[in-house]
């Protein structure tokens, strides 16, 4: 500390000349009168609440913490005479610059246990990491799939946002903590990072890398992705359950119909060829195929090559094989493959096909009559073959179209599920009613089986975490699989249109194909908006996504301008 507390402040209003510095914990620890309390819990300082932070000292007299580009000022000014007007007289000094680290620690208070601990370097690292835990622990809570850290160092844009329910949401309780300090708690965490390219967080690159922790008793791996933007960093941060939740997830529980159940079951038992599961980023693929492998034959060898291992598959030899940013270094894939071919193995996951290394993989693997389940990113099922077969994986479509390769393709989408408690009837929703006719028209749902998003919520959906993001959650419970598959194994037809590359003609094939009424469970041969549909006419969905996502009687609906909000 380059002052003590008891020095006489210049006798004018304002702060002192020289505004003495905190440093460390033991600056701390050595005040005198020793500080008693935060009084940040006095005062609505909203985005100034991880700037500033006015505390109490034993004496009864008050101070004002701060960063060092907020102790002078309006702001600063502004706190100090509404402190006065509270009745605490100020400090002699009355203000002092500290460190992030200490004001998050003495805005939370723990600086008592800061300042026992006596390790500078360690206490501030411990605050950081505390705040950093209670991110994860938030969106875990709150069913998060993502957690983003968003740095803004040109402004107060800085965010702590989530991914719940498909939903970007931004939870009141971690507004306004500065960029400095989120730029610190960036780079404790990254010193748990595992399989990380950089020693330390450098906000000035892209990184990825792995973090493993328990959250609520139960192993979590936040798996890491850091985009160098113009403002600052985002970091965007994967939360994935290594453990299938209590009593096992099961396909149905995802929101798998019983048809498609069947389908994915049986192209599963059968030996050799491929099933591929497609959609877009955050689709729940992986946790779909961690789902169905879980259900393999005992007696079957299995193993994994992923990048990384997201979810733990209890009867899988799991492989972890890491991906350089730069692409520079030698692929490992090539060394893993030389033993896993000598491996005896049954059935083999590659974690996700997306270039020329992992497409040659899954040539070398699926023509040798081993069983094959691996992931790739697409808008639809059709779309898989042109995918697998695009120049940026490379695989031959005479080896696609080969009778046994494809044993399945998959595309399945996350879609908020209604709170059946809530939920309202869709004539409640102002101008759609010309929408549900031509839904009626088109498709024969009555109507009065449609129901939307409660934006209100209720007890049944509500909780703290959704209280804190605002509403945005309220009325949803969750997010279900919606799905489309195809077996090309069983249709020369698809397979003569794979390997000719004819597009339209797989789409009029698969439009031609017999289906069931668009309210019948039977999912066979039907596209995934039939599946939305079907889920829609049961409630489960809020029917206003037919026409926003998929555009069925689009013509009908209400202009976007003037469209309900439906989170």
């Amino acid at each position: 500390m380059t002052e003590s507390h008891g020095i006489e402040a210049a006798r004018r209003p304002g702060p002192p000349r020289a505004i003495p510095v905190l440093d460390s914990s033991e600056d701390l620890a050595g005040l005198d009168p020793p500080l008693q309390r935060s009084l940040g819990d006095l005062f609505d300082l909203a985005a100034l609440s991880g700037r500033l932070c006015p505390v109490l000292f034993e004496d009864g007299r008050a101070a004002l913490f701060a960063l060092a580009d907020y102790a002078t000022g309006d702001q600063a000014d502004e706190i100090e005479r509404m402190l006065r007007r509270r009745g605490y007289p100020p400090a002699s000094p009355p203000r002092y610059v500290v460190s992030a680290a200490l004001l998050l620690s003495v805005a939370r208070g723990q600086f008592g246990a800061v300042a026992a601990r006596g390790a500078p370097a360690r206490a501030q690292r411990s605050a950081l990491a505390a705040m950093f835990a209670e991110f994860v622990h938030w969106g875990v809570r709150a069913g998060a799939s993502d957690l983003h850290i968003n740095v803004d160092e040109r402004g107060n844009g800085s965010q702590v946002r989530y991914t719940v329910n498909g939903a970007y949401v931004a939870p009141a309780c971690f507004e306004g903590i500065a960029a400095a300090t989120l730029a610190e708690v960036l780079a404790v965490a990254w010193m748990d990072v595992r399989g990380g390219n950089g020693a330390v967080f450098d906000p000035r690159i892209e990184q990825q890398g792995r973090i493993a922790m328990q959250v609520d008793g139960a192993p979590y791996v936040l798996r890491w992705a850091s985009l160098a933007a113009d403002a600052g960093p985002s970091v965007c941060l994967r939360l994935l359950r290594l453990d299938a939740p209590a009593g096992g997830a099961t396909l149905e529980a995802l929101g798998y119909l019983p048809s498609q159940v069947l389908a994915l079951e049986r192209a599963r038992d059968r030996e050799g060829g491929a099933i591929v599961l497609s959609g877009i980023v955050g689709s729940g693929k992986s946790t779909t195929i961690a789902t169905l492998m879980r259900g393999i034959d005992p007696l079957r060898k299995v193993i994994t090559l992923e990048d990384p291992a997201e979810y733990l598959i209890e009867n899988a030899l799991q492989n972890t094989v890491g991906r350089s940013l730069d692409g520079d270094e030698a692929f490992p894939f090539a060394a893993k493959l030389r033993t896993i071919k000598r491996s005896a193995m049954n059935d083999l996951l590659i974690g996700e096909v997306r270039d020329i290394e992992t497409g040659r993989a899954f040539m070398d693997l699926a023509g040798s009559g081993v069983s094959i389940y691996t992931t790739t990113h697409t808008g639809s099922a059709l779309m898989i073959p042109e995918r697998l077969a695009s120049d940026f994986i490379g695989i031959s479509r005479d080896f696609l179209a080969a009778p046994g390769v494809l044993k399945l393709l998959v595309y399945q989408t996350l879609l908020p599920r209604l709170c059946g408690v809530c939920a309202l009837p869709l004539d409640e929703a102002a101008g759609w009613q010309g929408w549900a006719e031509g839904m009626r028209r088109e498709f024969g749902i009555d109507p009065r089986r449609l129901r939307v998003r409660n934006a209100a919520g209720c007890p049944a959906c509500a909780s703290l975490a959704h209280a804190q993001a605002r509403g945005q959650l309220a009325g949803c419970r969750g997010r279900t699989v919606v799905a489309e598959m195809f077996a090309p194994a069983q249709d020369d037809v698809l397979l003569d249109c794979i390997r000719r590359r004819d597009n339209p003609g797989l789409m009029r094939h698969l439009l031609a194909m017999p289906r069931t009424a668009a309210d019948d469970p039977d999912m066979s041969g039907k596209p995934v908006h039939l599946c939305a549909l079907y889920k829609a006419s049961r409630g489960e969905l809020d029917a206003r996504l037919l026409a926003r996502q998929f555009g069925l009687c689009d013509g009908a609906a209400p202009r976007a301008s003037a469209r309900t909000r439906l989170a």
